[in-house]
């Protein structure tokens, strides 16, 4: 009796299988009804204001005015304007660049690099230090736009710290606007790239690396050639989302510079927003976030090609 009895228990325990014993991974509604409320809240938060700014960008809507009581469509005139308007081209070069900057080598190799120190480093080293980078991750964001300006103003710590030497330093927030807000967003981020950073360096196999060393494989050529490799999908991972969230990024740069001097860090997020709040043009605005939306598309999918070329996912 039990002979007959085992197979059947496993067939009922094992999952369902199709074709060369492939897994049937779908979704009975029983399995799929705890989704229902975080996709409702996506439909509700993500999707709707996407809709909602889409179809915004067709038409003339004010901030206030007779656009504002009664917008009308205009099709693709806030494009046709987007497109001519000299400011664009700069805007979307200068948040590439800031992306770049600060999220791709400020952050991740920053991040990536105090991950490695910090797990060959003292325990009081890398503690002390981790504390110091968390605190600048774990301040609201206008509170580390604040702190960044007082640090880099003309009259503010670094200035000070210089002066201390003989050092006259310019007031950076207006000699190099870009550079002072891509060093102030890499200072707030970095402790999320190396609190991931240092989650994937423990999940490497301490036995390969030993193996490298016995090997005669040195520092360099063990993180280039081994721990790099087997934590590509993790590196590839944090650069999307650092990526994405610096794309973002308007309260730093507004309180730090407002965009100036002229449009010199001028992103397309403070671009939007001075739009569509300072001169009241909310379907020009809409217009914007739009380009915004597609530039931050292109990056995503830069991102999982390259990873699926690597063969990081299936």
């Amino acid at each position: 009796m039990s002979t007959t009895l085992a197979p059947q228990q496993d067939r009922r325990a094992s999952p369902r299988r199709r074709g060369h014993g492939r897994v049937d991974m779908r979704l009975s509604p029983t399995r799929a009804l705890p989704l229902v409320p975080a996709v409702g809240l996506l439909l509700v938060f993500l999707a709707g204001p996407i809709v909602w700014a889409t179809v915004g960008s067709f038409t003339d809507r004010a901030l206030t005015g007779v656009g504002a009581a009664k917008p009308e469509f205009i099709g693709l005139d806030n494009y046709a304007r987007l497109f001519t308007d000299p400011v664009l081209p700069l805007s979307i070069l200068l948040t590439v660049v800031f992306v770049i900057g600060s999220a791709i080598v400020g952050q991740n190799i920053l991040g990536l690099l105090l991950a490695v120190l910090f797990r060959a480093g003292s325990r009081a080293v890398a503690g002390t230090v981790g504390v110091l980078v968390v605190t600048a991750w774990v301040l609201p964001e206008i509170v580390a736009a604040f702190v960044g300006y007082a640090f880099l103003s003309a009259d503010g710590t670094l200035n000070g710290a210089l002066s201390l030497v003989g050092i006259e330093g310019p007031n950076w927030l207006y000699a190099l606007p870009l550079l002072a807000i891509i060093l102030a967003n890499t200072w707030r981020g970095t402790a999320f790239s190396m609190m991931i950073y240092r989650a994937a360096l423990d999940d490497v196999p301490p036995e390969v690396t030993e193996s490298a060393m016995i090997d005669g494989a040195g520092t360099w050529n063990r993180l280039r050639y081994i721990t790099l490799p087997m934590i590509s999908g993790t590196i590839f991972t944090n650069l999307l989302l650092t990526t994405l969230q610096t794309l973002s990024v308007f309260t730093l740069i507004w309180v730090m510079t407002k965009g100036g001097p002229g449009d010199l860090s001028r992103t397309l997020p403070v671009l939007a927003y001075s739009e569509a709040f300072s001169f009241g043009d909310i379907g020009y605005g809409n217009a914007i976030a739009i380009v915004m939306l597609a530039l931050g598309a292109v990056f995503s999918i830069a991102y999982v090609v390259s990873l699926r070329r690597r063969g990081g996912v299936a």
